[in-house]
């Protein structure tokens, strides 16, 4: 029996339940064709649009690959919602997933948050704000990582998507603000730290099963294992800050060793002779 016969007979979701192997197959294969144009056009086209990203939005053949993963991780998402909750009779299935396309796409990724270990709605502790002086600039940027760990962008060699957040600070020089970005984000996780138990639950897991983004590696870039994703984005705000420094013309050892201290404590002697070696100061 085909999709549209088990939906308009109300038995699509008992059907879907008890289907194995190729006649599951069939079923999602057969309901993914059929949907696929409603959460194209009536979702990511819009999402892609958004973002700027006006090739993606021409067609799903047309999506890069970042763009392309979000769109199946919404395909997944209806396609449970279609196979979980179809059990009145519906006539008009495209219509019907229409209805529901934010309440699945949402739960699934609220769902995706959840199995990454990520607060399913990114919200600042009480503890928190108060380490961070209810400063809004701050506790808002600590929101933001909140909701950046769990979310479906891939982690890059920066890791963190400092840039982006800097272009939100308006009326800023560019380069001020992202030195002010990379400041105040070592400020958050600096704060976050004085739990460890917290952050590890919160940032740390959560980071670590992130999808990593195959992004071009800078001659700035500093590589660790996946595990470590979070030594990266530190790395590379021990980078800039020892080079503002040393531009102002502190001894470049010196620089390096107050800084690497400061923002990792103890750390892995790779991740210091990468700071030295960018710097020139081997030798």
């Amino acid at each position: 029996m085909d999709v549209r016969e088990l939906a308009r007979r109300g038995e699509l979701a008992d059907y879907a339940a008890t289907a194995t192997g190729e006649e599951r197959r069939r079923l999602r294969a057969e309901t993914y064709a059929l949907v696929q144009p409603v959460v194209f056009h009536q979702l990511t086209r819009r999402l892609e649009l958004n973002r700027g990203h006006r090739a993606c939005a021409v067609g799903v053949s047309r999506l890069d690959d970042p763009c392309l993963d979000r769109f199946h991780d919404d395909m997944d998402a209806v396609l449970d919602d279609v196979f979980r909750n179809a059990r009145l009779p519906v006539h008009n299935l495209e219509g019907w997933v229409s209805r529901r396309l934010t309440l699945a796409t949402v739960n699934g990724y609220r769902r995706r948050r959840g199995e990454r270990g990520a607060l399913q709605r990114p919200r600042v502790p009480r503890w928190l704000a108060g380490r961070l002086g209810d400063d809004p600039v701050l506790t808002a940027l600590a929101v933001d990582v909140l909701e950046f760990v769990g979310n479906d962008a891939g982690a890059g060699p920066r890791v963190w998507p400092t840039q982006r957040w800097a272009e939100r600070r308006e009326g800023v020089d560019p380069e001020v603000a992202h030195r002010a970005v990379l400041r105040d984000l070592d400020t958050v996780l600096t704060a976050m730290r004085a739990k460890p138990a917290w952050y590890q639950a919160y940032v740390e897991r959560p980071l670590g099963r992130k999808p990593h983004a195959a992004v071009p590696l800078g001659p700035d870039d500093v590589v660790v294992p996946a595990d470590d994703g979070l030594l990266v984005e530190l790395a590379g705000l021990a980078v800039d800050t020892i080079e503002d420094r040393v531009a102002r013309g502190e001894n470049p050892r010196h620089a390096v060793a107050d800084v690497v201290t400061a923002v990792f404590g103890p750390v892995a002697v790779s991740a210091v002779d990468r700071v030295l070696a960018v710097l020139g100061t081997h030798g």
